[in-house]
């Protein structure tokens, strides 16, 4: 079965905006990457500062190609984030959040709305 990984991101309540803004930026690049199934971003309603980031793959490997890959690019501030607007003169931009830290999931069971 599948593999979560799960970016639980600190954001401050003044950056919220902006990270929002980043990943609607970025959206669909990791799209099409072999072995992707699944993207959510999770926005706390009350009581945190924690954003998840839900991200479903088919299996480990295709989550490491993606990382070294198009991943690796996203996340210091390659193509996709210069094109949004990032620093003027091309340097990384500040990061949104103050803390990051990555859960890995296997899936072992799941289920759906039922059809009929």
């Amino acid at each position: 079965m599948s593999i979560v990984k799960i970016n639980v991101l600190t954001v401050p309540e003044e950056q919220r905006e902006t990270l929002e803004k980043r990943f609607t930026n970025r959206a669909g690049t990791v799209d099409g990457s072999d072995g992707f199934e699944w993207f959510e971003l999770l926005r706390p309603v009350e009581g945190t500062d924690t954003y998840l980031v839900y991200t479903r793959w088919r299996a480990e490997e295709d989550f490491q190609n993606w990382m070294s890959g198009m991943g690796q690019a996203a996340h210091r501030g390659g193509p996709q984030e210069g094109a949004a607007g990032g620093s003027p003169q091309g340097e990384r931009p500040k990061p949104a959040s103050t803390d990051s830290t990555l859960w890995t999931f296997e899936v072992v069971q799941q289920a759906g709305p039922k059809q009929g």
